[in-house]
């Protein structure tokens, strides 16, 4: 596809690529703009590689949502970044994804991952609850401590608290097949994908986060 300055919208230092179903990021966005840009929108591509943001040096809000962006997802180092929108990706792996962002992002405060397999709720599936999305949310803010907002909500003070007593323990396991439903005391009971369990492996309560 060929690329030009009349394919991209700038309003001050936010600059716009959206909708032109390029796989990666064209060199000439980094090259005219790299320096100038604070916010860069490149949702409804279809990018797989984020690898021209190395020209994007004093990044502080990026947006790709709704791309193909997968688990081998590779930032540069972003220091200003602030605010980091994935929404309608293919993330499925979520802890190499948060200490990806950890290293590459330091200053990261908003971060939405709706609309991947990666971040549990119902957009996703329909078989996910409130629990695994608030034991995702735990589990993220653990990973990630200075984050203020994250998806659709606010982070609180009792979820912070939470999240550094127990996220290391909340990640959501996807069940093995074979796990789905076992028979219990003559009944079927489905197990794997909804228990969380302590260091010692027994299966804690969930708190339903900020009241």
């Amino acid at each position: 596809m060929a690329c030009s300055d009349s394919m991209v919208t700038m309003n001050g230092t936010q600059v716009s690529y959206i909708g032109h179903d390029c796989e990666d990021i064209p060199e000439f966005l980094g090259e005219r703009y790299g320096c100038l840009a604070r916010r860069l929108d490149l949702s409804f591509n279809q990018l797989r590689s984020l690898t021209g943001l190395k020209a994007f040096t004093g990044l502080e809000e990026l947006v790709v949502d709704n791309n193909l962006l997968g688990n081998d997802l590779q930032l540069p180092r972003l220091p200003t970044l602030h605010t980091l929108t994935l929404n309608k990706n293919q993330l499925t792996d979520i802890e190499a994804l948060l200490e990806h962002l950890a290293e590459a992002t330091p200053s990261l405060q908003y971060l939405s991952l709706l609309g991947n397999e990666a971040c549990p709720n119902q957009l996703v599936s329909l078989d996910k609850d409130e629990d695994d999305y608030q034991r995702y949310r735990y589990f993220v803010l653990h990973k990630l401590p200075t984050l203020k907002f994250l998806d659709t909500r606010k982070v609180c003070k009792t979820e912070q608290q939470e999240a550094e007593a127990r996220g290391a323990f909340m990640k959501v396991v996807k069940p093995k097949a074979s796990d789905m439903v076992i028979k219990v005391d003559g009944r079927l009971s489905r197990r794997g994908s909804v228990a969380e369990h302590d260091s010692a492996g027994h299966r804690s309560d969930i708190s339903q986060g900020c009241k």
